[in-house]
């Protein structure tokens, strides 16, 4: 299956979150998996590329334009494919139709978009792929405490934290186990998701 890694661009975060998005990449190879991410070469995104690259993994680049003509970030130059998009939205979109599964790692803005879109794409019932947290040093711990108070105060439906499921820095294998097998809101309907 091909699946999407999201994940910081920046050089500057730690060696120990790299790592282990590195060893992500290469895991997910080995078990067969290919890579849809967004085309960079540095922080989780080029560590994730990195990895499936060595673990014997297609490795599916997407970005815009724009990137590219302002050196906003540079490019992982052994892509197996690379996409350019005519802009953000467009870009998050093929990465939604070439991808199987979500894999979201550490990140800034960018990332937690990308997570937040693909929750509502699949709370609306656009789409029914598995979404897992990889919360690697307990990095969204704040997340899950966001989403479960919105849930608790009604702001969300009980149901919605089905929509995804987070797994610790420990937990990589089983974290594939659950992208690979994941049917968990299969009976779920967007009535059950969305207060209306």
């Amino acid at each position: 299956m091909n699946i999407c890694v999201f994940g910081a661009a920046s050089p500057k975060i730690d060696l120990e979150y790299v790592d282990a998005c590195e060893k992500l990449g290469e895991v997910m190879a080995k078990r067969g998996h290919n890579l849809v991410f967004g085309g960079g070469a540095r922080g989780m995104m080029g560590a994730a590329a990195r990895g499936t690259k060595r673990g014997g993994g297609k490795v599916y680049g997407v970005i815009p334009h724009f990137f590219i003509e302002e050196d906003i970030e540079p490019l992982y130059e052994n892509c197996d494919e690379l996409y350019i998009t005519e802009d953000m939205a467009e870009r998050k979109d093929k990465m939604e139709e070439l991808s199987d599964a979500f894999i979201v790692t550490p990140g800034g803005i960018g990332t937690f978009e990308e997570l937040f879109q693909m929750m509502v794409l699949k709370q609306l019932d656009r789409h029914n792929k598995p979404i897992a947290i990889y919360n690697i040093n307990g990095y969204y711990f704040g997340i899950e405490a966001l989403m479960h108070t919105g849930a608790q105060e009604a702001f969300l439906r009980e149901d919605t934290l089905k929509l995804y499921k987070t797994f610790d820095s420990e937990e990589l294998e089983e974290m594939l186990d659950y992208v690979e097998t994941d049917h968990a809101t299969d009976e779920l309907h967007v009535r059950d998701l969305k207060y209306m």
